[in-house]
């Protein structure tokens, strides 16, 4: 069974994969420029503490995509599997893509906190219609 909503599934499942080669290409040279130690007694706030804020950016928004995304797969794979994955769900669904990846570039280079809110706002709103659309297709 093919559904279009697969489509921005995956897309975001990629760009979680470009953020994670995103924060090791910032944080590993970041690591030895500090030189810190790979100490695995070191807290995860110890290590932060060591490194610069714009290369914590990346890994907080990598595990930023760990979390709300995994709603909108869900969402989007019981769309897919109830055949209702196209037309208004498909086009929510690309929204939400496009918004995580905005948010992600945001959160990523400048980090300007009110406007990631937004961001995220925006993205939870149009994930939560899309969940509301699911709910009527399957209850």
């Amino acid at each position: 069974m093919h559904s279009p909503i697969l489509a921005p599934v995956i897309a975001l499942v990629l760009w979680s994969f470009v953020m994670w080669a995103w924060l090791y290409a910032t944080r590993i040279p970041a690591i030895f420029r500090n030189k810190i130690p790979m100490n695995p007694a070191m807290t995860k706030s110890e290590m932060n503490a060591r490194l610069p804020a714009s290369v914590r950016w990346k890994a907080d928004n990598y595990n930023h995509l760990m979390e709300q995304p995994t709603l909108f797969y869900a969402v989007a794979l019981t769309l897919a599997l109830s055949g209702a994955g196209e037309g208004l769900n498909l086009t929510l669904a690309w929204a939400y893509v496009g918004i995580r990846v905005v948010h992600s570039l945001v959160q990523a280079m400048v980090n300007v906190i009110t406007a990631r809110f937004a961001i995220f706002m925006a993205g939870s709103l149009v994930l939560l219609a899309l969940t509301v659309r699911a709910a009527m297709v399957v209850l």
